[in-house]
């Protein structure tokens, strides 16, 4: 029997890390029996706003950020990574660029994951309508189950 697929995708947010921190300690017996993969996006849209910061963005520059933000995501799921290994789980990581809320749903598609677990920033109605919610569109989007893990206030 192929082994189920789990996806966890994490960013820089604390909610994110509870997300993952909570999937390996209440999911355990799941998750080592699964193959997991770790997912960070990188969102496009910063690096063209960080780049506008400087007028034309020359290519070169455009470039930089990407490699930059590339190395940064990778060091999130070299962390992520660790913490895995600290549970006892071999963790595969995937990083890609786009909208996270579209790459996250894409990635999950891409790589057949039976469940897809996102962490939730407990945004009110105000901050999600202007800022819109990754995991409630993963909730409406992803072709797997989503599950949402949010971190209790403390």
């Amino acid at each position: 029997m192929d082994k189920k697929k789990v996806m966890v995708a994490i960013d820089e947010s604390e909610c994110s890390h509870y997300a993952l921190q909570w999937a390996l300690e209440n999911l355990g017996d799941t998750i080592s029996k699964s193959d997991l993969i770790i997912f960070t996006a990188r969102p496009t849209e910063f690096i063209y706003v960080q780049a506008s910061m400087f007028g034309a963005a020359p290519p070169d520059l455009l470039m930089s950020i990407q490699e930059n933000q590339k190395k940064a995501a990778l060091a999130l799921l070299g962390r992520a990574k660790e913490i895995c290994a600290k549970h006892g789980v071999v963790a595969e990581t995937v990083t890609e660029m786009g909208d996270p809320k579209n790459v996250i749903c894409e990635a999950a598609e891409k790589h057949k994951i039976q469940l897809l677990i996102v962490g939730s920033h407990s945004r009110g109605p105000i901050q999600r309508a202007f800022l819109g919610s990754v995991s409630n569109y993963c909730v409406h989007n992803a072709k797997c189950p989503v599950l949402v893990v949010r971190k209790p206030v403390e």
